[in-house]
């Protein structure tokens, strides 16, 4: 297999690198006959922190086929690394590892209380037991996912529950994931000590600097959000109805005073069409986030969080080339010259 090399600009610092893939690590050591795949603006990757691919609506079962096309859409869209947290079952062994897949970490099926979330997804333990579920599930995958909260009038999971989770699930050397869109939920979550809060709707702002000191981030899942909002408002009276409009309206506001407040926001689409994720970064900077922060949300932010090096000696050989800086051109995140995976070429555009 021929040596990759890419040359350009290093993303986040913008410095001249000149990297070749020996296997799955990038060096700047050079190799001889090494093939020239792009040349310009390199990301680390970008990275989906949140989507659920391999079933096309909620509650039908994992279908390998629809897996698949999702995987390759997320490549081609430069995505080199998913985070799943819940996917409708156990993923199959090549789901993160084989050349149509990105790296990826998941959490297993979602784990939830009796009578909430999606019927046909996820576990529903007794409360007694489920911190020692959400810890077997981590200690497998290295991720939990629960679903703290549901509908405005639903049980909000009891402190002492999840945090008795997030207890067992850190012992395993895991972390724990929650959904949350209510403000309650949220209030739960960070009290707990979570390791990440998904969607986040309805956070207290006052929240945002507890969560920053223990290093609870939070993946507002903003287009999505902001695209159903858009969807209900344009029928008044169904808006006049709709629990979901004040929490869906702040939302934008609290990913911005997120960030301003430190803590570590992850870009994440949580949608179908997969391969959305510039859709996500705008969406954030439309918020009021730095174009070079929500870049960083979903590249070198995201891979340092789940644990993966950037352009750097030694770290995993993952890029997404771009002919011009995308921070000042947002378009270039919709045409990568070229994506690698692996210290592979997964996706080149052609020349014009």
């Amino acid at each position: 297999m021929a040596v990759l090399r890419v040359r350009g600009f290093a993303l986040p610092e913008g410095e001249p690198v000149d990297l070749y893939a020996d296997g799955d690590r990038w060096t700047s050591d050079p190799v001889a006959g090494a093939e020239l795949v792009a040349e310009g603006w390199i990301l680390p990757g970008l990275v989906d922190a949140h989507t659920h691919p391999g079933a096309e609506r909620p509650g039908q079962p994992l279908d390998v086929g629809v897996l698949r096309q999702d995987l390759r859409a997320h490549l081609d869209s430069g995505v080199t690394l998913i985070r799943a947290p819940g996917l409708a079952d156990d993923p199959p062994e090549w789901f993160g590892h084989a050349d149509e897949s990105p790296r990826a970490v998941h959490a297993g099926p979602w784990i939830a209380q009796h009578g909430q979330f999606m019927e046909g997804w996820g576990r529903r333990p007794d409360p007694v037991d489920l911190p020692a579920v959400a810890a077997e599930q981590a200690s497998r995958t290295g991720w939990a996912k629960v679903v703290i909260d549901w509908r405005p009038d639903d049980d909000v999971m009891p402190v002492e529950v999840l945090r008795e989770a997030v207890m067992r699930v850190h012992a395993v050397g895991g972390r724990l994931a929650v959904h949350s869109q209510q403000a309650a939920g949220g209030v739960v979550a960070v009290e707990a000590g979570v390791d990440s809060v998904e969607h986040g709707m309805g956070l207290d702002l006052e929240l945002l600097p507890r969560m920053a000191e223990q290093g609870t981030a939070l993946t507002p899942t903003l287009s999505v959000i902001t695209a159903s909002l858009a969807e209900i408002i344009a029928d008044p009276e169904r808006a006049r109805r709709s629990w979901y409009v004040p929490g869906a309206s702040a939302h934008a506001r609290l990913a911005a005073a997120a960030v301003e407040a430190g803590v570590t926001v992850l870009a994440g689409t949580d949608t179908r069409p997969h391969g959305g994720i510039a859709q996500e970064i705008r969406a954030l900077i439309a918020a009021g986030v730095s174009p070079h922060t929500a870049i960083g949300a979903a590249s070198w932010t995201a891979r340092s969080y789940l644990g993966l090096p950037g352009l750097v000696d030694g770290a995993p050989a993952d890029a997404v080339v771009f002919d011009l800086d995308p921070r000042i051109d947002l378009g270039q995140l919709d045409k990568p010259r070229a994506v690698i995976v692996r210290g592979k070429r997964v996706h080149r555009r052609p020349n014009p």
